[in-house]
């Protein structure tokens, strides 16, 4: 199967993976929860456009590929509530004034604008309409690149038994490979959707989808995790939400 990546590896890449044994298929958990990481306005526009022109408004946002990956997310979420499986989500927040930005503010110029919105009703990190939770839906507010960090989500993962995360959103480079990164650490299976990731780079998206693949999860695409998913049984999260009953 032809991969995202492939055009970005040399042929000394190929041999070294091969040889090394990268990119071996780990499976699926059992009780796996969905994770949409930072389907937010500030990272898509609150439109499809070019991203040269969303940016314009929206500086980080990564343009008309994140509307893609939305038509992608949406039906797996769907499947999942379907399924009465978890859904969970990651949102960025901070203080008015941007005091909290941190690190963030070292890198880029445009940080602030995080706070000073452009003309329109959607706030930067407001999750777009087309996935707005459901009352029994999780959320996670974070401040950093990982889902885990100084968040609730070990814990809530903990509370539901997961043991694997299906794993969606955006930065493929940014705040979805940290978030990876970390339930590697915590030895929880993942399985990254391959066509429900987006990125503002093209090249940082495909190698950061090739590393995930090669060491720390598996990246598959929609079609796939959707298959699986439908073989599992509806009874697994017996503690969800009340509302999710």
């Amino acid at each position: 199967m032809e991969r995202i990546w492939d055009k970005f590896l040399t042929p000394r890449d190929r041999a070294v993976f091969a040889a090394a044994g990268y990119g071996e298929l780990a499976g699926y958990g059992k009780r796996p929860a969905l994770l949409v990481i930072d389907v937010c306005y500030g990272f898509t526009g609150d439109r499809p456009e070019p991203i040269l022109d969303s940016i314009k408004r929206w500086s980080s946002s990564c343009g008309a590929e994140s509307w893609d990956a939305i038509a992608v997310i949406k039906p797996l979420s769907e499947l999942f509530r379907s399924k009465r499986m978890p859904v969970i989500y990651t949102k960025g927040f901070g203080r008015s004034d941007n005091w909290d930005a941190g690190g963030w503010a070292w890198k880029n110029s445009r940080t602030a604008e995080a706070v000073s919105l452009p003309k329109s009703n959607s706030g930067f990190n407001e999750i777009v309409g087309e996935l707005a939770p459901r009352p029994q839906d999780l959320v996670v507010e974070k401040q950093k690149p990982s889902g885990f960090f100084g968040s609730n989500l070990l814990s809530y993962l903990l509370l539901l038994n997961c043991d694997s995360l299906i794993v969606a959103g955006t930065t493929t480079s940014g705040c979805v490979r940290a978030t990876v990164l970390d339930a590697f650490n915590y030895n929880l299976k993942v399985t990254v959707v391959e066509d429900g990731c987006f990125d503002r780079s093209e090249a940082s998206h495909a190698v950061s989808l090739c590393d995930m693949h090669a060491k720390y999860a598996d990246v598959l695409p929609s079609s796939e995790i959707t298959r699986h998913l439908t073989s599992l049984p509806d009874n697994l999260f017996p503690n969800l939400p009340a509302t999710a009953k």
